[in-house]
C-alpha cells in the first residue's frame, strides 16, 4: 500500500505486506483531506451555490435562465467581447514573447538578468495599478494622450499584453532553455536553413510550452477584472465586469449565475487543454540549461530589436506612473505622497492610504501562512508517484482540482461567498478571516506550481536509502522532501504574498469600509472627482508597485532552475 501511494519501498512497509503504517495513513489524510476540505468548504461550495443558483428556481432545475440570459444581446456582446479579447491578447502575447524567449533564455550577453526582471516585472504588478498605470499613460496630457486611446478597445488589449507576456516569455523560455540542441545542428549540417528548422524541428519541440502558456494567458486575459474596470468602464465589459455590476448594482443574482457558469465551463475547457499540454511537456528531453546558451549572432537581431522594442513598451506605463506621482496642481513635488497620510479631498475615504497599506499587508501575511500551508500539504501527497495507475489518475485530478481557484472569477469566488458563508457554523460574514481566505484560494494554485516541480524532481531513490537505513516516514520527510523544497516554500511565500498584496476581485467584494485594503482604495480614488484624489491613486499605486516589486525580487533571489511552471 505504501509503495502503491508513496512509491517508496520502506522495510516495514514491506514486512506487513497490506496494512500502511500508521504515520502512512495520518500523512494522506493531512496532506490530501486538508486541501480538500479547504477547497471543498472555501471554493467548491460557495462555487457550487453560484451554479446552483442558475441552475435551480424554488427548488426545481429550471434551465430557462440559462436561455433568457444567454439571449440577451448584451450578454451575447459581453461573451464574445471576452473571448476575442482574450484571444487576440493571448495571439500577440504568442507572437511577442516567442522571440522574446528566445533573446532571455538562448543567448548569453550581459545585462540579461536585467532585462528578464524588467520583461517579468509587469506581470507581477496588482491589475489595479497597470490599469491605473495605462490610464495616466493614455489620457489627455499622458506620454502617449496624442493618440486619444484613453477608454478605448485598444487601451485594454495593450494592457492585456503589457500584463500577460511574461507568461509565454517564462513558460516557453525555460522550456527552450533546456532543449537539447543537437538536433537543429544536425538539421543544419543536412542542409536545412533555419526557417525550414524552426518550423521542423525546433517548433514541435515547444508546441506543448506554447500551448500551455497561451492557455494560462487566455486564462488571465478573459478573467481580468480590475484591469478591464478600469479601463473598459461599462463600455468595454466582460463576463467578469458584467457579474459585478449584476451583484452589486441591478441585485440581479440569478443572471450573474448564470453568467458564472457559463465562464466555469470555459475555464474548465481552457484548464484540461492547459493540463494536457503540461503533462506533453515533461516529456522533452532536456540539457543543462547553464551551457546551453550561446553568443548572439548576426542572424538574431531581428529577435534582439523585437525585444528592446517591447522592453521599451513594457517600461513605458511604469515612467508615466512614477512622473505622474511627482506631478500636482502646484508643480513637481511630493504632494501627492504626503497627502497619502490623509483621507482625500472631501473625506473621499474612511481611513489614509498608509492605513489600507497596513491593512493590505497584515491580510496578505494571513493568505500567504493559509496558502503555504494548503500548497505545500497537497504539493507532497501529488508530488508522489504511485504505481497504480487509478491512484495516478487520482493524484491528477485532485492536482487539477488545485488550479480551477487559477481561473475561476474571483468575482464569482466574492459573491459565492455573500451567499453561502452566511449561516452557522459558517457565518463569517462580519469575520476578519473572509478576506484572507479568499485571496488563499488566488494564490494557492501559484504555490502548488511553484512548489511541485521541485518536489517531483527529488529521486526517488534518497527516500528509500534513508528508509533503508532506519530512519521513520517523518524523518524521511523532514530531512529529505522538506529539507530540499526549503528555498522554493520560501519563494512561493513570497509569490503568495504578492499576489495577496494585490488581489482585487474577491477583496472588492469582501472587505469591510472601515478596513479596506490598498487595491480598493486606489479603485475608489480613481472614480472620485478631483486631481488631488487621482493624484493620491497614482501615488498609492506607485507605493503597492514597489512593495510588490521589493517582495518579487527577494523571490527571484531564491528561484532555482525548476521553479516558474507558468
Amino acid at each position: 500500500m505504501a509503495d502503491r501511494v508513496g512509491g517508496d519501498r520502506h522495510p516495514v512497509i514491506s514486512r506487513v505486506g497490506v496494512r500502511p503504517a500508521p504515520s502512512t495513513v495520518i500523512a494522506i489524510v493531512l496532506g490530501a483531506g486538508l486541501p480538500l476540505a479547504f477547497v471543498g468548504v472555501f471554493f467548491a461550495w460557495p462555487v457550487g451555490a453560484m451554479v446552483a443558483r442558475g441552475l435551480f428556481a424554488d427548488g426545481m432545475l429550471d434551465l430557462s435562465g440559462f436561455a433568457e440570459v444567454l439571449a440577451r444581446p448584451r450578454t451575447l456582446r459581453l461573451i464574445g467581447l471576452t473571448i476575442s479579447q482574450a484571444a487576440l491578447a493571448s495571439a500577440v502575447c504568442v507572437i511577442l514573447g516567442l522571440p522574446i524567449a528566445h533573446v532571455l533564455y538562448r543567448l548569453r550577453f550581459r545585462g540579461q538578468r536585467m532585462l528578464r526582471a524588467l520583461v517579468v516585472l509587469p506581470f507581477v504588478l496588482p491589475t489595479v495599478v497597470v490599469g491605473v498605470a495605462f490610464r495616466t499613460l493614455l489620457r489627455e496630457g499622458g506620454l502617449l494622450g496624442s493618440l486619444r486611446l484613453d477608454g478605448t478597445f485598444a487601451a485594454i488589449m495593450l494592457a492585456l499584453v503589457f500584463f500577460n507576456v511574461a507568461v509565454v516569455v517564462r513558460t516557453v523560455g525555460t522550456t527552450w532553455e533546456g532543449l537539447d540542441q543537437r538536433q537543429e545542428e544536425a538539421a543544419r549540417v543536412l542542409g536545412a536553413g533555419p526557417v525550414r528548422v524552426w518550423f521542423t524541428v525546433t517548433l514541435p519541440r515547444l508546441a506543448p510550452a506554447i500551448t500551455s502558456a497561451a492557455s494560462i494567458v487566455f486564462l488571465f486575459c478573459s478573467t481580468a477584472f480590475g484591469v478591464v474596470l478600469v479601463l473598459g468602464g461599462t463600455r468595454f465589459g466582460t463576463i467578469e465586469t458584467e457579474i459585478y455590476l449584476l451583484t452589486t448594482q441591478f441585485l440581479d443574482l440569478r443572471a450573474a449565475s448564470v453568467l458564472s457558469v457559463t465562464q466555469l465551463v470555459v475555464v474548465v475547457a481552457v484548464l484540461l487543454v492547459a493540463a494536457r499540454a503540461r503533462g506533453t511537456r515533461t516529456a522533452q528531453r532536456r540539457v543543462d540549461s547553464a551551457r546551453s546558451g550561446r553568443a548572439p549572432r548576426l542572424g538574431d537581431l531581428p529577435n534582439i530589436a523585437v525585444t528592446l522594442v517591447v522592453a521599451a513598451f513594457l517600461a513605458l506605463p511604469i515612467v508615466a506612473l512614477l512622473l505622474r506621482s511627482l506631478r500636482t496642481a502646484d508643480g513637481w513635488g511630493l504632494g501627492n505622497y504626503l497627502a497619502l497620510g490623509t483621507t482625500g479631498s472631501r473625506n473621499a475615504l474612511v481611513v489614509p492610504v498608509w492605513t489600507a497599506l497596513g491593512n493590505s499587508l497584515v491580510i496578505a501575511v494571513q493568505a500567504t501562512a493559509i496558502a503555504l500551508v494548503i500548497g505545500l500539504a497537497a504539493s507532497l501527497v501529488i508530488s508522489r508517484r504511485p504505481r497504480s495507475a487509478g491512484l495516478r489518475r487520482s493524484l491528477a485530478g485532485f492536482d487539477g482540482v488545485l488550479m480551477l481557484p487559477l481561473g475561476v472569477s474571483a468575482v464569482t469566488v466574492g459573491f459565492g461567498f455573500l451567499i453561502t458563508l452566511n449561516t452557522p457554523p459558517f457565518d463569517l460574514r462580519s469575520s476578519p478571516v473572509l478576506v484572507p481566505i479568499a485571496q488563499a484560494l488566488v494564490a494557492l494554485p501559484l504555490v502548488v506550481r511553484t512548489i511541485l516541480p521541485v518536489l517531483t524532481g527529488i529521486d526517488g531513490r534518497m527516500r528509500e536509502s534513508a528508509a533503508v537505513l532506519g530512519s521513520p516516514p517523518w524523518r524521511v520527510l523532514r530531512d529529505v522532501d522538506l529539507a530540499i523544497v526549503g528555498r522554493p516554500v520560501l519563494a512561493a511565500s513570497g509569490f503568495a504574498f504578492a499576489v495577496a498584496l494585490g488581489e482585487f476581485g474577491a477583496t472588492s467584494f469582501l472587505s469591510r469600509p472601515d478596513r479596506p485594503t490598498l487595491p480598493v482604495v486606489i479603485f475608489r480614488l480613481i472614480g472620485l472627482p478631483g486631481g488631488d484624489n487621482f493624484g493620491m491613486a497614482i501615488a498609492a499605486s506607485v507605493v503597492l508597485a514597489g512593495v510588490t516589486v521589493a517582495v518579487i525580487a527577494l523571490v527571484e533571489r531564491l528561484r532555482v532552475g525548476t521553479m516558474g511552471a507558468f
